[in-house]
């Protein structure tokens, strides 16, 4: 059976990261799901189960629930998908000790995800926390 893991990867931002809807977790994420490389995530190096997956969206979203990923480019490897992406979000929630300023910061990165069965179950990702850190410095 073959996947179009890169439609899958696509509606899966735009799904769940973007929307923040998980009724259907289960069509994009595997069982379970390995972070394997994260900096400043505080999830970096643990594997997660699909519930433990959602309550990292959930948890993820709550300062900047109209967050929205915009992927710039897709390099499709099969069962590894590399994506860069810009993000920009509403700072309505607290982040890091950060109270909510509600300024809107933005951010950029690339992503690996990694899929087996057509289901992601594993990232390798660099995300510019330090230029948010420095939007929410300059806030206060």
């Amino acid at each position: 059976m073959t996947h179009d893991n890169s439609e899958t990867l696509r509606r899966f931002i735009e799904t769940v990261w973007n929307r923040g809807d998980l009724s259907n977790l289960g069509d994009f994420v595997g069982e379970s799901y390995e972070i394997r490389h994260d900096p400043g995530d505080p999830w970096d190096g643990k594997t997660l189960t699909r519930e433990g997956f959602a309550e990292r969206v959930r948890v993820s979203r709550a300062p900047c629930p109209d967050q929205a990923f915009a992927s710039v480019d897709m390099f499709d490897g099969g069962d590894r998908i590399a994506m860069t992406w810009t993000w920009r979000a509403t700072h309505l929630g607290e982040i890091a000790g950060f109270a909510p300023t509600g300024k809107t910061i933005k951010m950029s990165g690339a992503t690996v995800y990694f899929f087996k069965d057509g289901k992601i179950c594993g990232h390798w990702q660099i995300a510019d926390r330090l230029s948010v850190f420095r939007q929410l410095s300059a806030s206060g």
